[in-house]
């Protein structure tokens, strides 16, 4: 959209019909674009969105970024208008609308120290048919931002069955036994763009990765925690608040890190 307006009937503000991404922009590109694209595409077609298609989305992307030295841009995607009542119309247009903003402020020592998480109360429900997606309804992670944060910088969410799940706007990687752990998101959960990309760099490294459950008994007997998002990159975790500690930045958590720097993006490169 190319102005500040959303219609009444818009059914991503009526129900949280639609789809989101927020891209990282560092000197007028997206380095995670194709990623962002890809999983966007793939959500359209579970959800039975119409997609634009790649072109058209990463032109007027590139657009709204062009001259951006350092930032971020939100896109979403809403089924468009339609009456009173879940179910849509029968042709729905979909709404793009494309939001630019600034980046926020991250201390340095986040990178190079790590960060402070605390365990959130707010729980997640299983879906497991939107599980993985960033879809619009965020209900759960907006109250869990409204706990006190503790000092913390991130905050650590569960399900119903004590279940280690995200952070609250991030993935979550352990290292046990010389190889990654990460928690399944069959679920529940948004399967992150930097979480590909690390599952993809590890691939190519021949580090062993597992996908599985996560409870707190295995947090506490990590050797490394590490966090990724495709906004603020790798944050090592130094404490999670009242369970246990970490090494930080440990040995694995440095090479991930020294890995998407790669990628363009300067802040990412302590």
């Amino acid at each position: 959209m190319n102005d500040d307006t959303v219609p009444v009937d818009d059914r991503g503000l009526n129900y949280g019909d639609g789809l989101f991404e927020t891209i990282r922009v560092q000197s007028g590109e997206m380095p995670l674009l194709s990623r962002h694209l890809s999983r966007l595409e793939a959500g359209c077609r579970r959800i039975g969105l119409a997609w634009p298609g790649r072109d058209e989305l990463g032109a007027q992307l590139s657009t709204a970024v062009a001259g951006m030295t350092r930032g971020v841009v939100k896109l979403v995607l809403t089924r468009g208008s339609g009456g009173r009542g879940y179910a849509p119309p029968a042709v729905a247009a979909v709404r793009k609308i494309i939001s630019c903003h600034a980046l926020p402020d991250y201390p340095p020592e986040n990178y190079t120290l790590g960060i402070r998480v605390r365990m959130c109360g707010t729980r997640l429900g299983d879906s497991p048919d939107t599980a993985g997606l960033k879809h619009l309804g965020r209900l759960e992670q907006v109250l869990a931002s409204m706990e006190p944060d503790e000092g913390a910088a991130e905050g650590l969410m569960q399900d119903a069955a004590d279940r280690i799940v995200e952070g609250i706007r991030s993935n979550l990687f352990l290292v046990r036994d010389g190889g990654l752990v990460t928690p399944d998101l069959t679920r529940g959960g948004v399967a992150g763009v930097m979480r590909a990309e690390v599952l993809d760099i590890a691939a190519r490294a021949g580090i062993p990765v597992r996908v599985t459950d996560i409870s707190l008994s295995e947090l506490r007997s990590a050797r490394e925690a590490i966090l990724t998002s495709s906004i603020f990159g790798i944050w090592p975790v130094r404490e999670i608040a009242r369970v246990c500690e970490f090494e930080s930045p440990g040995p694995m958590g440095r090479r991930l890190m020294a890995e998407i720097s790669r990628l363009g993006v300067r802040d990412w490169a302590p």
